[in-house]
């Protein structure tokens, strides 16, 4: 058993894993936490990361830091994705990070992003399942990362990953680029699905879709949208992770999320305060893929790149 730490720092939130790895089988939790940081504020726009943002990012992994060593953890990784990897003044982050982690991050490739994500996210599949008393979904997996800066497309099975593609849609640039009513307007929803369609031509160019047998959802736009679909009382992950949510329900919920205002939105009980704004984009990102690329179901994970990190770090 390996008692590890990861740090997931995308556009949106950044978030913590303290777990202790077997050899084989499933991890352990010993700590959760995300924090929305919002550190892609404005990257879409100036190219820049916002001194602000910075330090919003630095206050949280000082309190992560520390965690990981209260908890004994032995390694620690930290990825940072689109965001970062946009940045023009990227190495101004990176020099924050040395000095509050002690090393540097990793800003991964969306290649190597989308492998992460696959392995944490199909690793538990079979569990969450059983747990819910339904039958294993079946490879090949389509998995499907929505973040704030970008959103990856990954294709495999029990043997890895065969294609995969990282686009620049995510529901923080698509809100920042677009979605600026309260509600948005029906031209605003119009432009957003216009970027989305063509973003999705060029996942279709590099990975073979139609090949794909379950669609596996990722990350905190899919996992409200399946909170709200299955009308929880309060977010509960155990309920969400291996969920099913058939295509109607997702549209029905989106529908309804870019009906809303933002007072709406944020009064939903299982919304998180940081997902507030950019929850409408998000879920459209999630009902015009499903759509186009004819998909009646998505099953919901909870887990994604932070526990890839974590597996890959240990083993």
């Amino acid at each position: 058993m390996t008692r590890v730490a990861s740090i997931d720092c995308g556009t949106n939130s950044i978030r913590l894993l303290v777990a202790d790895v077997p050899a084989d089988g499933a991890h352990t939790d010993l700590l959760r936490r995300m924090e929305v940081v919002r550190l892609g504020q404005g990257v879409d726009a100036t190219g820049r990361l916002a001194p602000e943002a910075i330090e919003r990012t630095r206050k949280v992994l000082a309190e992560y830091a520390q965690q990981a060593r209260d908890l004994g953890a032995i390694a620690v990784r930290m990825a940072a994705t689109s965001a970062t990897r946009d940045a023009v003044n990227r190495q101004d982050f990176e020099d924050m990070v040395v000095a509050t982690l002690g090393q540097r991050p990793d800003v991964i490739t969306g290649r190597e992003e989308a492998e992460l994500s696959f392995l944490g996210a199909t690793a538990s599949l079979d569990a969450a399942a059983r747990a819910h008393g339904d039958e294993p979904p079946s490879a090949p997996f389509l998995v499907v990362d929505i973040g704030g800066g970008s959103t990856e497309f990954v294709l495999g099975d029990a043997d890895g990953v065969r294609a995969a593609r990282s686009v620049d849609i995510g529901c923080v640039r698509l809100t920042e680029r677009h979605l600026h009513g309260d509600p948005p307007t029906a031209e605003q929803v119009r432009r957003t699905e216009d970027d989305i369609r063509a973003a999705l031509a060029q996942v279709e160019a590099a990975v073979p879709v139609a090949e794909a047998t379950s669609l596996v959802g990722l990350a905190g736009s899919v996992t409200t949208v399946a909170a709200l679909a299955l009308k929880l009382p309060a977010y509960d992950d155990e309920a969400i992770h291996g969920s099913r949510i058939p295509v109607e329900d997702v549209r029905a919920v989106t529908d309804d999320l870019l009906a809303a205002t933002r007072a709406r939105r944020a009064a939903m009980p299982v919304m998180h305060p940081g997902r507030v704004d950019v929850i409408g984009a998000g879920a459209l990102i999630l009902r015009v893929l499903m759509d186009e690329f004819g998909l009646g179901e998505v099953v919901v994970s909870e887990h994604d790149i932070l526990d890839g990190i974590a597996l890959r770090l240990a083993r």
